[in-house]
């Protein structure tokens, strides 16, 4: 469940940091002293991302009216819908931009993301751009299939992403407070955050040479070849008894000499890790499931090599040898049955292929209901939420903006 205070957490970070930034950025890109649409450009794409996560999250949010400082402190909510219409039109923006022949400043060594000389790194930035637009169509794919394939079919000449060397994703370093945040949560607040039991147990079907990487074993075996893996139920009672986050998310480690309780559980310094994993964001795995469940559903595309080459790009963002790789594809890549039960497949591979990824497998999971999940017998929240709360300070504060949701079963635009 997501307290309170961390939703107004998660929506000022994005409205008062973020996206003011953000928008700070095309303000002073647009400057005609200084005329810089590389930058202009970057930052458009990065606020269309950002905003694509606030209508997934919430539907309805400020746009139009948002970001104008003092100019306007009580913005109007926008329909989810028409940001999406004018997202694509932003990220269309932003491919215009970075592509323009001269820009008095770019990027180039400031950008953390994709660092580098901008004329060998924009094409990423486009990549991540026609992959974003990709993501937005496939998810209207039970409101408007018609619209998903025309959207899909549309881009696939674009430059799109080819490689996990194109993924879209924050780098982090071996310094303190420079660490991934979740490998910083774990160190600084111990034994609150474990993987959970839906994805360790899809993966432990399959025997899947992920979970090495994934998770630490547990009862905690010294990495032999018969680990096991276990994963925490919602409404479990309080407990250390799970396997722990480990490498993919973050970063490489070394072991301690005795990291092992006598009931076989880790400790939080059982291992010590450099804290260097990328957040994910946005995949090449991803972009393949996502050509996969397209192609399924009428789009243009070789379904079967798309889910094998989506489950490919997972396994070797996380390290996996290619022997253990072409051995999972051989048991557990080939899509069969009818359309529902072709999607269940791809989805839950993306699933597991998007471990870390925010929002997404949520999206997923509202689009398809796959992978099947049901709430605890104690659960407070009676069903899978579908949206969240709106923070109560907006409500407080913003006469505009709407009456707090009736509860979290409240639908985003493309979740009907």
């Amino acid at each position: 469940n997501i307290a309170g205070s961390d939703v107004n957490n998660l929506w000022n970070s994005m409205y008062a940091t973020t996206l003011s930034d953000i928008e700070l950025i095309i303000k002073k890109a647009n400057d005609p002293a200084v005329l810089s649409p590389h930058y202009a450009g970057v930052a458009k794409i990065l606020k269309a991302y950002t905003y694509q996560l606030l209508v997934d999250a919430w539907g309805n949010v400020p746009y139009t009216d948002a970001i104008k400082f003092t100019d306007n402190l009580k913005p109007k909510f926008d329909d989810g819908a028409a940001i999406y219409d004018d997202i694509i039109k932003l990220l269309d923006e932003g491919i215009k931009d970075i592509n323009a022949t001269s820009s008095v400043k770019s990027p180039e060594a400031n950008s953390t993301i994709f660092s580098g000389s901008f004329s060998a790194t924009k094409a990423k930035w486009e990549r991540t751009a026609n992959t974003l637009k990709m993501r937005m169509f496939l998810h209207y794919s039970k409101l408007d299939r018609s619209k998903m394939i025309a959207g899909i079919d549309g881009l696939v000449s674009a430059n799109v992403m080819t490689s996990n060397g194109d993924n879209f994703e924050m780098p982090f370093f071996n310094v303190p407070r420079q660490q991934n945040p979740i490998h910083q949560f774990e160190a600084d607040r111990a034994n609150q955050l474990f993987p959970n039991n839906t994805i360790v147990s899809l993966m432990n079907a399959k025997t899947d040479p992920r979970r090495a990487r994934y998770f630490t074993s547990f009862p905690f075996t010294f990495d032999k070849p018969n680990s096991k893996y276990q994963g925490a139920k919602g409404g479990d009672a309080p407990s250390i008894k799970y396997s722990r986050f480990h490498i993919f998310m973050r970063g490489d480690t070394t072991k301690a000499a005795n990291p092992i309780n006598s009931d076989g559980s880790l400790t939080n310094t059982s291992y010590t890790y450099t804290g260097t994993a990328p957040i994910r964001m946005l995949t090449f795995a991803e972009y393949n499931f996502i050509r996969a469940e397209a192609a399924v559903l009428g789009a243009s595309g070789d379904a079967q090599a798309f889910y094998q080459a989506g489950i490919r790009a997972s396994m070797e963002s996380a390290g996996v040898a290619t022997a253990a790789i072409d051995a999972y594809i051989a048991a557990n890549g080939t899509l069969t049955g009818s359309e529902t039960e072709k999607v269940k497949m791809i989805i839950e591979e993306k699933y597991v292929a998007s471990f870390g990824v925010v929002l997404e497998p949520w999206s997923d999971w509202r689009r398809t209901g796959f992978p099947v999940i049901t709430p605890p017998s104690n659960a407070i929240i009676p069903n899978v939420p579908r949206s969240l709360f709106y923070p109560q300070s907006e409500i407080d504060l913003n006469s505009n903006a709407p009456k707090q949701k009736a509860n979290l079963e409240e639908r985003v635009f493309w979740d009907k």
